[in-house]
Parts: structure tokens; C-alpha cells; sequence
């Protein structure tokens, strides 16, 4: 579909790309790797048409549309959320306004036989098969679909743009992106401002997109689920992973061992072939033949091992002071904001050692509960602090807060007391700031250096209670890991806010989920809750089929007796209950058999043992494809049911 050919880009005369190729076929899903820097970003520009290359060409098709999402973007104002995402629409309101001009054309003619007046009915035709192919009909009900699937309510709907925040306008952005349906989506981290429902109901919108997809996400989980091929960019090429990005990493390292034991036996010959030289050179008979060894090492094509990123973070929490057994006392709490009630009775109690994460969509109140832990609002009921708790607080815009005129050096040094003030230098340089780095002005720096800055100051002192709200905030995929294993390896308690499934994975074994007002307590892991918002997602889904069912067959009626075709409609609709429950189950079953292979696949050491275990593979493509039978199954009979 979309053709890249020897593609070069420079910058002051250093390539980003060097004479690059590849093609995007029609449904790929595409994943881009690589460290910061790389070219990531710059490659969907050059696709999206708003970079050129310094040499090459990207071939797209003539009607090819191509729907481009980027990290930063100017937002429009003035308009209401709906009309703003309506907007997407606009050939069909031009079509619209085309036909409300014909139609008024034609009621006022009356040279009925003439060519004009032809062409004129030839081109009504014409536009409303255009607009029958665009599903004009169904556009408000598709607007409503796109904007509930991405945590808007249909109270927001009617709301100013401007009253958003710039995460919830991003949201509009990708829904006008969804909604026109290109042929190809270039997103750039579409999942930075989406809470955990709005990305799992994208990666199932991902599923039955008719389109190709190219994307860059710092989130494991959203890739695995999205992509099945990847394209990592490094050393100014690229190399192309028909596989999704867990598989890829296990790839890569393979492809960084076979080049480096092919480098390791190339240099063995080469020292061999330099002894002989220095041997042969000196003699007479020899001397051709100490020359022809010279031209074949010349001639040779020396074997690369590609460059890894070795740059990253490292660090360890101090070991936090002693602290109470309770922790932290929750009774009867709520936050109002005007008349707006956020949650309200929210009880429960976080004991030492414990880390607990606060799940929900956007706006239900999670960070509002950090901040009334951190006694930074007023709040109803009681938050109680446990005795010696001492509580570090990272912000969800802890970055943003960071003096913009100080140096990162001064940043640091003026917060560190006592003996850790010794340790700045090092600190900084655990966090990737060395040299000059630590001279450089906060306002230089990038959204990720700023959140690693903002990380470095939580260890300033040795807390007891880590308050994190969204720490992985623009923290690259490594950094993330590292972050990780820092808050696992922690001896201190944790209550945390992520909608990065795969980061909370291996921290939070008890959740508080924040839901239509109340706090919820789930005893189990991030996994776990996801298989159960899940099924519930799918219970909702076949009670609203019904609710629409019953609204549009419910019609004033006269009562009739109970005869036998009204008993033998009741005993189908019961089979029908049970084969839906039995799909249902055969769902969740199935679901957790794919979960286990792909564990398998995701561990090298397991990898390296299935490689060539067919009957493994055979039996896991089986498993999905009955995993798709069931989903339809699932989905005719719900259909059925009234």
C-alpha cells in the first residue's frame, strides 16, 4: 500500500535514516522500536506527508487517506465536544449541504428534458451513493460509540472543548482520527492520556479496524495486543520483526548473539590471515602471496554488531525509617467539587509493607485521593496517617512543578540535606544526568528527562509511604522497567496510580478500583481484575443489546392468554441463556490458554525449548482460532436473545 524506497534524512549532516526501505501492506500492525532519538517519531512524519526525505521517496497511493495522530498537537476551541468530533465528518456535511443545493435546484426547474437538468439528477445519484458508502445515516450513533469508548459521558458531550484538560482534548483528536476511517493510522503514544478501559476498548477497536496501523507506544501490554509486526530502528536502519513486540526482543537478542559470535570467528580469521601476512611479507618467493592476503582483507565486509542503548537509569529507594503497622486508616471519606460528588464512604486500611494500586476510568477519583492522603485538599471523612509514616508524594505532574530557571544540578543540591548532599553527582548520574547534562536549564529539558529529574528527588530522603501518580509519565519502555524493579525491591509501602498494565504487573496484589462514585476493594492483581472488567464489559454489552431490543419492540399490546408458541418461545430463550453462559465460559478458558503460551513465548529460556515444537505452536493457533469461533458464537447468540 504504502512504499518506502532508499530513504535518507539528515541533519546537519548526520543521518537519521540511511537509504531505508520497506512496505506497509493493507492490515498491518505495525510497531515501532527503538531508543529515544532513533528516528521513531520522524518516520511517521515522513509518512503522514509532513516531513520530506533528504533522498529517497515514500510512494503512497492516489486515494490512499492516511490518518495521522501526534504526541504534541494545537487544539481547536469554540465548539462543543460533539461538534468538535463531528467535525471529522466533513465531506459528508459538504455532500449534505451538495444535495440540500440540488434538491432546491430541481423543485424550482422546469426544463425537465434538457442535459443540465440531467446531469443535475446524475449527480444526485452520484452524492447519494457517496454518502450511503460514508454511512451518513449512521453518523451520530458512531460519534457516540467512539466518544463512550473513550471514557466521554454523555453529559460531556454538550461541554466546551476548552473545559478539558489537554489529555481529554487529545481524546477528541483521536476520535475524529477513528471516525474518518483512513486507510491507513500513524499514532504517536495514543495511549499516554487513556485510562485502562479507554485502551483496552481501543486495542479491541484495533481488532476490527479495516486498515493498516503504524504506532510508537511505550506501553508492553497495548503492543502485544495491537501488533503483530515490528520495526526496530537502529544505527540509522532499520530491521523488520514479522512478530509482536515481546517476540521481537527475544529475536533481537538472538540476532545481537549470532552477530556477534559471526564478528568474534571473522576477527580469528583476520588475525590468522595478518600472522601469514607478517610471516610471507619479508619473502621474496612469498611476497605475492602475502599480497593477495592483503587485497582479500581489504576486500572483506567487516561484520557489525549493532550498538546497544547501554544508557539507563539505575537506582535503589533508601531504606525507609520504621514505621507503624497501619499505615494508612481510610473511614467513610468522599470529595465533593461544588455539588459534584467524586466518591463518597470510601473505607479501608493500608498496612506497612504493603502496595496497593488505585484503578478506575479517568475522573473517578484516584488522584483525588493521592492528594487527600497528602493532605493537599480538604476532603469529608477520615484519612488517618499512621504513626512514624513519613510520605514522599510524586505528583501526576510532579515534572511541571520543577523550577524552570534552575539548573538540574541546582535542582537536586538545594532539596538534599545532610550526607546525601555528597551524593548529588552520583545520584544524577544514576538517572542518566553526566557531564554537562547536569549544567543544563529544566526548561531544555525533554518531558522524560523532566520525569526522571522529578524521580531523582523522591530519593532524597529515606520515606516510609510512596504516594506515585503515574510515574511512568514519558519514561521510556527500559526506564520503566527500572522503575519497576526499584518499587518491587522496595521495603516501604506503596499506593500507586498506573494505567500501564504491564508496569502495575508484579507490584499491586490488592487494588481499590473508583467507579460511579464508590471505592472497591479487589483482592488480586492487575491481571486478574482485567479478565473481570472484561467479562463485565461483555455482560453490559449483551444487557444494553437487550434494553435496545425491548425498547424497540415494546408497543401498547393487548393481553393475550399464554399459549404454547408463547411456552416454546420462553424454552428457546432458555437454551439460548445457557448456550451464551456456556460461550461465555469456553471465553474465559480459552483466553487463559492463549495467556499461558504467550507467558511461554515472552520467557527466552522457555522460547528456546518451543522453538521447534510444532505441536506446541499447532496447539496454540487452535486455541485462538476457536478463541475467534466462540467470540462469534458469543456475539449470534446475544443477538437472538430478547
Amino acid at each position: 500500500m504504502i512504499s518506502v524506497n532508499g530513504v535518507t534524512v539528515s541533519f546537519g549532516g548526520y543521518n537519521l535514516f540511511d537509504n531505508i526501505s520497506f512496505l506497509i501492506n493493507p492490515k498491518d500492525r505495525i510497531g515501532l522500536a527503538g531508543k529515544n532519538g532513533a528516528g521513531k517519531s520522524t518516520l511517521l512524519k515522513l509518512l503522514a506527508g509532513e516531513q520530506n526525505p533528504t533522498k529517497g521517496e515514500i510512494s503512497v497511493p492516489k486515494m490512499c487517506k492516511i490518518g495521522y495522530l501526534p504526541q504534541d498537537m494545537i487544539h481547536q476551541h469554540g465548539r462543543t465536544v460533539f461538534e468538535e468530533t463531528e467535525s471529522a465528518f466533513s465531506e459528508i456535511q459538504n455532500l449534505e449541504k451538495r444535495i440540500n443545493e440540488i434538491n432546491t435546484d430541481l423543485e424550482t426547474r422546469t426544463d425537465y428534458e434538457s442535459d443540465s437538468y440531467s446531469r443535475l439528477l446524475e449527480e444526485q445519484s452520484d452524492v447519494y451513493h457517496r454518502l450511503e458508502m460514508l454511512g451518513a445515516g449512521n453518523k451520530q450513533e458512531e460519534i457516540e460509540k467512539i466518544l463512550k469508548g473513550l471514557g466521554f459521558s454523555r453529559d460531556d458531550f454538550d461541554r466546551q472543548t476548552a473545559e478539558f484538560s489537554g489529555g481529554w482534548r487529545m481524546r477528541v483528536e483521536l476520535a475524529k482520527l477513528l471516525l474518518q476511517k483512513p486507510d491507513i493510522l500513524l499514532l504517536d503514544e495514543p495511549t499516554n492520556h487513556l485510562d485502562i478501559e479507554a485502551i483496552m476498548w481501543l486495542e479491541e477497536f484495533m481488532e476490527t479496524f479495516p486498515g493498516a496501523v503504524m504506532l510508537i507506544s511505550h506501553d508492553k501490554t497495548f503492543l502485544d495486543s495491537v501488533t503483530t509486526r515490528t520495526i526496530e530502528i537502529s544505527n540509522q536502519k532499520i530491521y523488520d520483526y514479522k512478530t509482536n513486540y515481546s517476540k521481537y526482543l527475544v529475536l533481537r537478542q538472538e540476532r545481537k548473539e549470532q552477530q556477534e559470535n559471526a564478528a568474534k570467528n571473522q576477527q580469528k580469521i583476520i588475525n590468522q590471515t595478518e600472522v601469514l601476512i607478517d610471516k610471507y611479507r619479508a619473502k621474496a618467493s612469498k611476497a605475492s602471496f602475502a599480497q593477495s592476503l592483503i587485497k582479500k582483507l581489504d576486500r572483506m565486509e567487516i561484520v557489525e554488531v549493532d550498538d546497544d542503548d547501554a544508557a539507563s537509569m539505575y537506582f535503589r529507594f533508601p531504606t525507609p525509617a520504621h514505621s507503624g503497622k497501619i499505615v494508612l486508616t481510610v473511614e467513610d471519606a468522599g470529595k465533593k467539587y461544588g455539588p459534584k460528588q467524586i466518591f463518597s464512604d470510601a473505607t479501608f486500611i493500608i498496612t506497612k509493607g504493603e502496595k496497593i494500586g488505585l484503578v478506575g476510568r479517568n475522573g473517578e477519583g484516584k488522584s483525588t485521593m493521592m492528594k487527600m492522603i497528602a493532605k493537599k485538599i480538604d476532603y469529608d471523612g477520615t484519612v488517618q496517617i499512621g504513626h512514624s509514616v513519613k510520605m514522599g508524594y510524586f505528583e501526576q505532574d510532579q515534572e511541571e512543578k520543577l523550577d524552570p530557571k534552575k539548573t538540574v544540578f541546582e535542582t537536586i543540591d538545594e532539596a538534599a540535606v545532610g550526607e546525601v548532599r555528597r551524593q548529588v553527582r552520583g545520584l544524577l548520574g544514576s538517572f542518566l544526568f553526566r557531564g554537562d547534562d547536569i549544567e543544563k536549564k529544566v526548561q531544555v529539558l525533554s518531558g522524560g528527562e523532566r520525569g526522571r529529574l522529578a524521580l531523582c528527588k523522591l530519593l532524597l530522603e529515606p520515606y516510609n509511604l510512596l504516594l506515585m501518580d503515574e510515574p511512568t509519565n514519558h519514561l521510556d519502555i527500559r526506564s520503566k522497567d527500572i522503575l519497576k524493579k526499584a518499587l518491587i525491591d522496595y521495603e516501604g509501602t506503596v499506593v500507586m496510580v498506573s494505567h500501564d498494565r504491564d508496569f502495575m504487573k508484579g507490584i499491586c496484589n490488592r487494588l481499590f478500583e473508583f467507579r460511579d462514585g464508590k471505592v472497591k476493594e479487589h483482592l488480586c492483581d492487575i491481571e486478574e481484575f482485567m479478565q473481570l472488567r472484561k467479562v463485565e464489559r461483555l455482560n453490559e454489552l449483551d444487557l444494553d443489546k437487550k434494553v435496545k431490543q425491548t425498547e424497540k419492540v415494546e408497543t401498547k399490546k393487548p393481553a393475550v392468554a399464554v399459549n404454547e408458541a408463547d411456552k416454546a418461545k420462553e424454552a428457546e430463550q432458555k437454551q439460548l441463556r445457557g448456550q451464551l453462559k456456556k460461550a461465555e465460559e469456553n471465553i474465559e478458558r480459552l483466553e487463559k490458554e492463549i495467556k499461558d503460551c504467550d507467558a511461554k513465548l515472552a520467557n527466552p529460556a522457555e522460547y528456546e525449548k518451543l522453538m521447534n515444537d510444532q505441536l506446541f505452536f499447532n496447539k496454540y493457533n487452535n486455541f485462538k482460532k476457536e478463541l475467534d469461533a466462540e467470540m462469534l458464537k458469543w456475539e449470534d447468540i446475544s443477538g437472538k436473545i430478547v
